[in-house]
């Protein structure tokens, strides 16, 4: 998969867990919490749907790596292999 496409579905599954973010408008230095206001368990939707459209499991310990569209793209792509 490429990082386009990777991105791609990143921003779309972060649109379905916080539907008033508008996709087009996301940096990869958003922080997703502080910057972007999701909260715990919008977090932790995205991560499930995350794991869901890709198969890729993140634990708790790895959650820092999804902080922001850049830090999480090539972790991401790291677990995909």
């Amino acid at each position: 998969m490429t990082p386009d496409a990777l991105r791609a579905i990143f921003i779309e599954e972060l649109a379905r867990v916080a539907p008033d973010i508008d996709p087009a408008t996301v940096r990869d230095d958003d922080h997703l919490q502080n910057d972007l206001e999701l909260d715990s368990m919008d977090f932790l939707n995205l991560v499930s749907a995350l794991h869901r459209r890709l198969g890729v499991d993140v634990g708790e310990a790895d959650y820092a790596q999804l902080a922001t569209p850049g830090l999480a793209l090539p972790f991401l792509l790291a677990r995909l292999g």
